[in-house]
C-alpha cells in the first residue's frame, strides 16, 4: 500500500484530568497573560462569577451573554466589554455556544483563548467558527480561531443532564464520521475518528445508567476531544451544511440538530462510499451505518424528529433551497430533490432507507 497524505496536528495545548480546571489560573500566567474575561452563557453566570473570583487578581470581571449559533451582535458587545475593561485573555466555561463566542472574539481582536469545556462538543479544539448574521449562519477558518489551550476536565461533566450528553455527544460522533469521508482525511484523523466514535458509543449508554459515573464521563470527554480534533482536520460536507442551515436560518438548537441529522446524512453518503463507512457498521452494529446510528441514537432517548424542535412541514422546501446553494465538498452528488426527501425523513423521525 501506498501512503500519500498531508496532516497538520493542533497548535492547542490540551490539558487532561479530573480536577485539571483547578490550575487555569497557572495557565493565564503561562500566556503571559494578567487580566482574564470569564465568558459563559446566561445559564452558567454563577459558574463564571466563582471561576472569576478563583482567579483573583487574574480576572477582570465575566461576560455571560454566550448564546447558541454566535450571533454577532452579541460578540460585538463582547468585544467592547473585553476592551473597556482591558482584557488581555479569555477564559470560556461551558459549552459550543460559550467556545463559540470565544473564537469569534479572537477572530476579531487576536485575543487569546483558554477553553474548559463542560459538554462535548469538541469546537474548542477547531479553527472554525460559525457565526450567524440576519438569520444566515456562515463558517470561516482561520489559525486565529484555535484556542491555545484546552482544559478537559472530566469532574465538570458530572452534573451534565442525561438528555444534553446524549445530544451533545451525538453531535461530537457526527464531526470523526464526516471525517472517515472527507476528501482530505489521512491516516491519521481516520484513526483518531474511530477510536472517538468507540470511547462515545462505549460512554453514552454508561450514562444513561449512571449519569455520576466518573470512568464513563471521563471515557466520553476524551472520546469528544478525539471527535473534535478530526473537524479542526478536515473540511465538512452534508452533514454540516444542513445543520448550519438548520440552526442559523431556522434556530434549531444546536446539538439537538447534530443529533436528529446524523443518521441521515452519514446514511445518505454511506450508500456512495460503503467501504469508507464500514468502521460504522462495525461498532454500532446493523446491516448498513444510517440505520445503525438510528438505532443506537434511539436506544439512548435521543430526540429523532425536526418537527419536535419548532420547524414546519412548510419550512423543508426552503432549508433544502438553502442547504444546496453553495455546497460543501461530498462523497455523494447533492441534489434538491434528494436532500428535499432525506430532510422529510428527518423532520417525521422515519428510519432513514441506508
Amino acid at each position: 500500500m501506498t501512503l500519500d497524505f498531508t496532516y497538520q496536528a493542533s497548535a492547542a495545548r490540551i490539558v487532561f484530568g479530573n480536577g485539571a480546571s483547578g490550575d487555569v489560573g497557572k495557565w493565564v500566567e503561562a500566556l503571559d497573560c494578567r487580566r482574564a474575561l470569564v465568558l459563559s452563557t446566561p445559564h452558567q453566570a454563577g459558574d463564571a462569577e466563582a471561576l472569576s473570583k478563583r482567579l483573583g487578581p487574574l480576572s477582570v470581571g465575566t461576560f455571560t451573554e454566550a448564546t447558541m449559533h454566535t450571533p454577532v451582535d452579541v460578540t460585538e458587545r463582547a468585544v467592547a466589554r473585553a476592551a473597556e475593561l482591558g482584557a488581555d485573555c479569555v477564559v470560556s466555561l461551558g459549552g459550543g455556544s460559550t467556545t463559540g463566542l470565544g473564537k469569534a472574539m479572537a477572530y476579531r481582536t487576536d485575543i487569546q483563548q483558554i477553553v474548559i469545556p463542560t459538554t462535548y462538543a469538541g469546537s474548542e479544539v477547531t479553527p472554525i467558527l460559525g457565526q450567524t448574521e440576519n438569520g444566515v449562519k456562515t463558517t470561516v477558518r482561520s489559525p486565529k480561531i484555535t484556542p491555545e489551550v484546552v482544559i478537559y476536565d472530566p469532574q465538570l461533566t458530572l452534573g451534565l443532564p442525561v438528555g444534553m450528553s446524549v445530544t451533545s455527544g451525538l453531535n461530537a460522533i457526527a464531526h470523526a464520521a464526516e471525517g472517515l469521508y472527507a476528501p482530505d482525511r489521512n491516516p491519521i484523523t481516520t484513526m483518531m475518528s474511530i477510536d472517538g466514535i468507540r470511547a462515545l458509543k462505549e460512554a453514552l449508554p454508561a450514562l444513561i445508567d449512571s449519569p455520576r459515573d466518573g470512568a464513563a464521563r471521563e471515557k466520553a470527554l476524551y472520546g469528544a476531544w478525539l471527535c473534535g480534533t478530526v473537524l479542526g482536520q478536515i473540511s465538512m460536507s452534508l452533514h454540516h451544511k444542513i445543520c448550519h442551515t438548520l440552526g442559523g436560518s431556522f434556530d434549531t438548537p444546536h446539538a439537538e440538530t447534530h443529533s436528529i441529522m446524523l443518521p441521515h446524512t452519514i446514511g445518505f453518503n454511506a450508500s456512495a462510499v460503503p467501504e469508507l463507512m464500514t468502521p460504522i457498521s462495525d461498532i454500532f452494529g446493523g446491516a448498513t451505518p444510517g440505520r445503525a446510528l438510528y438505532d443506537f441514537a434511539k436506544s439512548i432517548g435521543s430526540p429523532m424528529a425536526l418537527k419536535d424542535f419548532g420547524l414546519s412541514e412548510a419550512d423543508l422546501d426552503r432549508a433544502a433551497d438553502i442547504a444546496t446553494r453553495n455546497p460543501y465538498s461530498n462523497p455523494r452528488p447533492i441534489d434538491r430533490t434528494a436532500i428535499r426527501a432525506l430532510l422529510q425523513d428527518a423532520w417525521s423521525g422515519t428510519r432513514p432507507p441506508y
